[in-house]
């Protein structure tokens, strides 16, 4: 059996998928065609139904639960880990009726937390993740939510803080962030869903085993090539929702979905069980 994957670049996915990708878990008969797109473009694809499984953001995660379900392993949730609100130094407060900002993606986690604490942001642009501290620094926009890497660079670049969504998010909702999660196409039956799960699950538990050490899959793939960045990456990222979602993890992704009816009152209508299993 062969199946399409799709993942990020970035060092949680790949150190979380390494083992599946590269064969040093039994994988039994399957066979994957592996594709490594920013976040934005893997929410595209899953929107027009491109791959078998793939990394989504959360933000995402309705308007494609009729098509994918949501998988238990292989997702970042947790604390302290949203995505930051920066703009350069000296900068007022933000002013969402005036000032522009750079968001990665329309369709992210990013967009709808920084929705959550700005619902009448009037003047957003969508850019690629890795492009939104250029185009701050370069006076394009007055402010940009940063995700990823990016958490651990925007100072040095000559980036400052103005509000971690993250913080918000969980002081309005008492939740985890559920940022991005692995969902898997519907039309393959729930045996393979399931096994699917418990693929990915090994896989984490592999490169966990092997811990300290970065494998070549996780730096050739990086964004940010400093190997400190990296396992800061990994260790904010992957954790124990990693592994499975859990009581806690579903909590959180029924908060963000009903954040998300309140976000888009015209999409708001009957969402299926975005669950692979219950």
């Amino acid at each position: 059996m062969r199946l399409t994957l799709g993942i990020s670049p970035c060092p949680n996915d790949t150190f979380i998928f390494d083992a599946l990708v590269n064969g040093l878990v039994d994988r039994g008969d399957l066979e994957l065609t592996v594709f490594h797109e920013d976040v934005q473009t893997l929410n595209e694809w899953a929107l027009q139904g491109r791959l078998d499984l793939s990394k989504i953001s959360y933000g995402v995660l309705p308007r494609v639960a009729g098509e994918y379900a949501l998988l238990e392993a292989g997702g970042a949730l947790g604390e302290g880990v949203g995505p930051l609100l920066v703009a350069r130094p000296g900068r007022a407060a933000f002013d969402p009726a005036t000032m522009r900002v750079a968001i990665p993606g329309r369709d992210t986690t990013a967009h709808l937390l920084f929705s959550l604490a700005f619902p009448a942001a009037a003047h957003k642009t969508f850019r690629v993740f890795s492009e939104i501290e250029a185009a701050v620094l370069a006076g394009e926009v007055e402010a940009g939510v940063i995700i990823h890497e990016s958490r651990f660079t925007y100072a040095e670049r000559g980036l400052a803080r103005l509000l971690d969504l993250g913080e918000h998010w969980q002081a309005v909702t008492g939740a985890p962030i559920p940022l991005g999660g692995i969902v898997a196409r519907r039309t393959l039956s729930p045996a393979v869903r399931a096994q699917l799960d418990r693929l990915i699950a090994a896989s984490l538990a592999h490169a966990e085993a092997r811990r300290p050490i970065l494998s070549e899959y996780v730096r050739c793939h990086a964004q940010e090539l400093d190997e400190a960045v990296m396992r800061q990456h990994i260790a904010l990222y992957v954790n124990g929702y990693s592994r499975g979602l859990g009581a806690p993890g579903r909590r959180a992704v029924a908060k963000l979905l009903e954040v998300w009816r309140a976000v888009n009152p015209g999409q708001a209508g009957a969402l299926p069980d975005v669950y692979s299993a219950p």
